[in-house]
């Protein structure tokens, strides 16, 4: 054996040997939920996953039979099981490996605590009234990445009651950092959840009016998402953005819980501060950012992949956070150089088209009205033949409704786009803005009045309308609604025909509707 690789041994049978490394590696045994929940379990077991959802459950899966107004989980132990589930929580015997606890919803907070105590992760919450699972996917990238795969996201949109506990219960022991997405309706929500996750870091994306039905105004919106603060650890940080106008809002609040704060965005106030910010050549930023402020202070420059202005303020957001869990700001900016859009909040399909390709663009999961200006805005910028925008209702706006969709049509304008397609009842508003537009435009002899546009009831009739239209070669496609509206069909009807190479009708015919 070469002296060298003599010297290489003895290096391994030194390596340190760290807390970490004596944790389980599965994520839950039998008895460790039997602790955790002060339940009884009925045999022994390993799980590596936990399941709330039968439809959802992979192998190994441990599945939580959690009961309902509606709906009782137990009803479904046998399909869980059949889907491969290695064991469940439940509050009455079954015939399969099991804990019974007296309440499963009880027992699932308890699991979620517990996943708390074991795991010396720091924890990041993630709230705001846009962007916060875009900024909660960065983050988490960039904290996978330098940590090496030590990092826990909550997936998909479980940010609420039961999501966050359901969120922690999945994070491992050997994690060493957590992002929970926390979501609201109504004042009083966030105060909860973020006792459940008592997070190191809160970050608040920004404050826009979404929810305003339930809560009546901006600032109530701000007070609301401020609640993320109550739970924050001694010592915590709070992110928060410097260029909203409830900025002195939202700093009262982090004050007055007693945690340190951490500002991001253009103003000369911003402890992360936008210095530049170019297009880059894939459609993206190129951002150079001010890190910190007075005599400690430091510049990054980083490639922000996805296109818009709100994505420059998600990237300084997402440096932020970043700093604050004390992560690795390199590994930030590798991170968001190669973030894709996700399903429903922003994913690029290139599909076949008369004479190439066209673009279509999934916002299908959201919107409210800041994030409807923001992607009309980016729909704007994108190079494109024609431009067309199927918008769906903006929800749980409430009286305040009729405005602001109505208020859309200014940027539908600025944005030129050629055709807008608008999905819902509450997009009545919008149609008939464009409507008394174009007809006192026609009267002053205004040419260019506006987008033609055309008004449905549902995702049907909207894909029949783009139909009719024809998608060619060129043309870039906005798709963007509340969930409730199902817009997702449209993107998931165009992208598989385009996939299995049919015909796609390519009349260029425009629909008008009043």
């Amino acid at each position: 054996m070469s002296a060298q690789a003599t010297l290489a041994i003895d290096a391994l049978r030194q390596w340190p040997v760290r807390r970490r490394d004596s944790l389980p590696l599965a994520l839950w045994d039998a008895d460790a939920v039997a602790d955790a929940t002060g339940g009884t379990a009925n045999a022994g077991f390993q799980v590596s996953g936990v399941e709330m959802d039968s439809r959802d459950v992979r192998p190994g899966d441990l599945f939580v039979a959690l009961k309902g107004e509606a709906m009782d989980g137990h009803k479904f132990i046998d399909k869980a099981f059949a889907a491969g589930a290695a064991a469940a929580i439940v509050d009455r015997p079954v015939d399969w490996p099991h804990v019974l606890v007296k309440d499963t919803t009880a027992a699932l907070h308890a699991l979620a605590a517990a996943a708390i105590r074991r795991a010396d992760a720091v924890r990041i919450g993630v709230t705001g009234s846009v962007g916060k699972t875009g900024v909660k996917e960065a983050i988490f990238a960039a904290l996978d990445r330098s940590s090496r795969g030590a990092a826990h996201r909550s997936v998909r949109s479980y940010n609420n009651h039961v999501g966050v506990p359901l969120s922690l219960a999945r994070m491992q022991a050997r994690s060493r950092f957590g992002i929970f997405e926390m979501g609201m309706n109504h004042a009083g929500e966030l105060s909860g959840l973020t006792q459940h996750v008592r997070p190191h870091v809160a970050v608040i994306t920004t404050i826009a009016p979404a929810h305003i039905e339930n809560l009546g105004s901006e600032e109530a919106i701000a007070d609301a998402k401020a609640e993320i603060f109550e739970g924050l650890e001694k010592g915590g940080t709070a992110v928060i953005p410097a260029d909203s106008p409830h900025f002195e809002r939202l700093l009262d609040h982090a004050s007055r819980s007693g945690a340190r704060t951490l500002s991001f965005g253009r103003a000369d106030h911003a402890d992360v501060r936008l210095l530049d910010a170019i297009p880059s050549a894939n459609g993206g930023s190129l951002v150079t950012a001010q890190m910190g402020r007075g005599p400690v202070t430091g510049r990054v420059c980083f490639t922000v992949a996805e296109p818009g202005e709100h994505w420059i303020s998600n990237a300084l957001c997402v440096m932020a956070a970043v700093q604050a869990a004390g992560g690795d700001l390199a590994a930030a900016g590798l991170a968001l150089a190669e973030m894709g859009g996700l399903k429903g909040r922003g994913a690029r399909h290139r599909i076949a088209a008369p004479g190439g390709h066209a673009l279509v663009i999934d916002e299908s999961y959201n919107a409210n009205p800041a994030s409807m200006r923001a992607t009309l805005r980016q729909l704007g910028q994108t190079p494109a033949t024609r431009r067309v925008a199927v918008l769906g209702s903006m929800k749980e706006l409430g009286d305040f409704a009729p405005r602001f969709h109505a208020d859309l049509a200014e940027p539908l304008a600025e944005a030129n786009v050629d055709l807008a397609i608008l999905v819902g009842e509450e997009m009545r508003s919008l149609a008939s803005q464009l409507h008394r537009n174009q007809l006192g435009k026609s009267a002053a002899g205004t040419v260019g009045s506006g987008p033609a546009f055309a008004h449905c009831d549902g995702p049907a009739e909207a894909i029949g309308a783009l139909e009719e239209f024809g998608i060619t070669a060129g043309d870039a496609v906005l798709v963007k609604g509340s969930n409730s509206i199902g817009l997702g069909r449209v993107v998931d009807h165009f992208t598989r025909l385009a996939n299995t190479g049919l015909s796609m009708n390519g009349r260029a015919t425009t629909a008008r509707d009043a």
